[in-house]
């Protein structure tokens, strides 16, 4: 069974395309050679800047001949149908064979396609897959047809076994197969003929070529701790950069520079950043200061001089890169420390929309305080420091820092808020309160960064559903999930009893009010302002505001402004808040089933009252999930489901609905007065509901349920 060996050789891959590329190789081809009846024992893809690699082994010689039976018309059918047939199986009339079945004479054809040899399915698979291959981002270039990622140079593609290798046959836009390929660009670019993937991998390595990017991370990553630990330093850790750097060089130098004495007071992250995103650079620190002091470079080749003037030229660059940083870190420390301090900035960010029917960011950081203050008692933390913080949380956004590292929003406000002397307290909600950003971010435990974080992100959501643009199926733009599910981990890691539907409607309330597009605008009104700030302080629940709506729909001949205005913001909250409740219940559904909570357990705690306040949910969901794997829960089951099948069977026999319950004044014996006493003192109202689900279980040992679920 011979061995094949793809390789695409082309101008430089760009790094974050690489190992995609070598997978969707490796996925086409094999799938292809499957599909046209080529198996094969196994399968690699490999890449290097400049080349995708694929290798199969044990690949089957050729193709297996197929022998299919089909069933065609009945015999007399029309002409036309039978014609229809024969071209479907490629056979004439006289190939057709009659059989008798129940239904009649009927046609059947044998079918047989003979085996193809396996080069000539290489050829087809190949052709099709270089010619359809899904890259982000493709060019033409010459006068052919034929799109790549980059000038595609050349194609090796062979077959190998025991009597030798095989060029597979193949020309792409003037690219012809061969059973060649080139080393390394500067240290190796002469020829080289392979006869196979072992002797291909050897000749490579020998020619400076890294062929495995695993194995390239691993050496970079070994020589950068060792020179590092030589020096007493050691490498910050940072595996996405890693693997870029693996997938810029195949023949990886690592080198390790000094960063100028003027640069090493910057902070840490400045010095990181600036380094990774312009330079590729790894950050080298000191353990003992945790001050940045050097670099590591990669270089793709070896010199005579051992990378010195490489390491020179790189020093060179990054002090220029750095001064930038040095400028624009001296410059946002002279303005936190100014006596406007970073109210300037906030008050630049009233020229900063956030977006076109929610208005700028200095109206969201208005109303994001002043949720923060309201959330701030609930959940342990100062409010007048609750307040202060979502002041000033966002307001390193018009640093000139964070406008050249984007990256650097939060942290920068951290190192601004101490230099302008704020609270700690305060400067850590600075950074934090964006957190957490995904499933493995830390979360904070601050009161006051807890207070902000929520408040950011509730705000985001209120927003966003006052507009209705809510995620719809796997389109989020505004990564709305991302801020629920923040939500849901900050409530529960940190045990906050936190009612959602009241501070979502207060937040709504204040959406409607200040939304630029539909809503209801002060300058309309000027007492309208008074009414709904004072409505918004207090917190306003779902029920009391339709409440509110209810009472104006029975109003009559009310004509003045506030009225309509006030039923108008009254007639769409509630909606939007239950809307946005059930947004935060299917969140929490994924959280929990990720957990191995069943989903009935779940839908039955999201039935029960209170279901907005999501601590009380999680820990009923977990007390009843412990419950039903005991023996008392699978009784209970079992027993509900039995008395549920009986009532039923008793509705439909008598053609009644009994869903008002037992009543006492029917028990007979001492058995059914005992078991009224015993729902009595559980709190219990009816024996079953009136639409029964076996998913809607109690979990309130022994608090009143809604009279729509059984209650033991």
């Amino acid at each position: 069974m011979p061995d094949l060996l793809i390789e695409l050789f082309s101008e430089e891959i760009p790094a974050r395309m690489q190992a995609r590329a070598a997978e969707d190789l490796k996925k086409r081809v094999t799938d292809g050679l499957v599909e046209a009846g080529l198996t094969y024992s196994g399968a690699a893809a490999l890449s290097t800047p400049r080349r995708l690699t694929l290798a199969v082994d044990g690949l089957l010689a050729e193709s297996p001949t197929i022998r299919e039976e089909r069933k065609g018309p009945k015999v007399g059918a029309p002409d036309k149908a039978i014609e229809g047939f024969l071209r479907g199986a490629g056979l004439t009339r006289d190939q057709l064979e009659e059989r008798e079945t129940p239904k009649g004479a009927v046609y059947f054809a044998l079918i047989e396609k003979p085996g193809r040899p396996a080069a000539e399915i290489i050829a087809e698979v190949l052709e099709t897959t270089i010619r359809t291959f899904p890259w982000p981002k493709s060019m033409r270039w010459g006068a052919g047809s034929l799109r790549w990622v980059r000038p595609l140079h050349s194609i090796l593609c062979i077959l190998s076994d025991e009597a030798g290798a095989t060029v597979v046959d193949l020309d792409i836009d003037g690219i012809k197969s061969g059973n060649t390929t080139r080393g390394h660009r500067f240290m190796a670019p002469d020829q080289i003929t392979v006869t196979g993937f072992d002797d291909y991998a050897a000749k490579l390595k020998r020619a400076h070529v890294v062929l495995d990017p695993r194995e390239r991370a691993e050496a970079i990553w070994q020589e950068a701790t060792n020179q590092a630990f030589a020096s007493g330093l050691e490498v910050v850790e940072d595996k996405g950069l890693l693997a870029e750097v693996a997938g810029l060089v195949e023949c990886p130098v690592v080198l390790m520079g000094a960063i100028d004495a003027e640069f090493l007071e910057l902070p840490a992250e400045v010095l990181q950043t600036s380094m990774k995103e312009h330079q590729k650079f790894f950050s080298v620190k000191n353990p003992k200061t945790g001050r940045i002091e050097k670099f590591i470079t990669v270089a793709n080749r070896e010199t005579a001089d051992n990378g010195a003037t490489i390491l020179a030229g790189n020093q060179k660059v990054l002090s220029a890169r750095l001064a930038d940083a040095k400028f624009f870190w001296e410059n946002d420390l002279r303005t936190a420390k100014s006596e406007a301090g970073m109210s300037a900035w906030v008050e630049n960010l009233g020229n900063v929309t956030f977006h076109n029917k929610l208005g700028t960011q200095a109206a969201r950081i208005d109303r994001i305080a002043a949720l923060a203050r309201e959330i701030a008692p609930v959940v342990g933390a100062d409010a007048g420091l609750a307040e202060q913080a979502a002041r000033v949380a966002k307001a390193d956004l018009s640093s000139e820092m964070v406008y050249e590292f984007p990256e650097l929003q939060g942290l920068m406000g951290r190192y601004y808020a101490q230099a302008a002397g704020l609270p700690q307290e305060v400067a850590n909600a600075c950074e934090q309160h964006y957190s957490p950003l995904g499933p493995g971010d830390d979360v904070p435990s601050e009161p006051v960064s807890v207070a902000v974080a929520l408040a950011d992100k509730l705000d985001t959501l209120t927003g966003f559903w006052a507009i209705d643009e809510k995620p719809t199926g796997s389109k989020d733009p505004f990564a709305l999930r991302r801020a629920a599910l923040g939500v849901i981990r900050l409530v529960l890691e940190n045990d906050v009893r936190i009612s959602l539907e009241r501070f979502s409607d207060l937040g709504l309330l204040r959406q409607e009010k200040n939304c630029e597009s539909g809503g209801i605008g002060d300058q309309e009104i000027t007492g309208l302002q008074d009414l709904l700030e004072e409505i918004a302080e207090h917190g306003v629940y779902g029920a009391t505001i339709r409440e509110v709506r209810a009472y104006f729909d029975q109003t009559r001949g009310e004509e003045e402004s506030q009225v309509l205005l006030l039923k108008k913001a009254a007639a769409s909250v509630p909606d939007t808040s239950i809307d946005l409740l059930s947004f935060f219940h299917d969140r929490l559904k994924v959280f929990l089933r990720d957990q191995g909570i069943r989903h009935d357990v779940i839908d039955a705690c999201i039935a029960m009252d209170g279901n907005d306040d999501l601590t009380l949910l999680v820990k009923r969901a977990r007390a009843l999930e412990d419950f039903m794997k005991t023996e008392d829960g699978t009784n209970l089951l079992q027993g509900f489901k039995r008395a549920n099948n009986i009532l039923s069977q008793a509705e439909e026999k008598d053609g009644v609905e009994y869903s008002y319950g037992a009543d006492r004044k029917f028990a007979e014996d001492d058995t059914e007065k005992a078991l009224f006493d015993a729902l009595e003192a559980g709190g219990g109202r009816s024996l079953r509901p009136s639409r029964p689900k076996i998913s809607r279980l109690p979990c309130g040992h022994g608090r009143p349920a809604r009279a729509d679920r059984c209650v033991l």
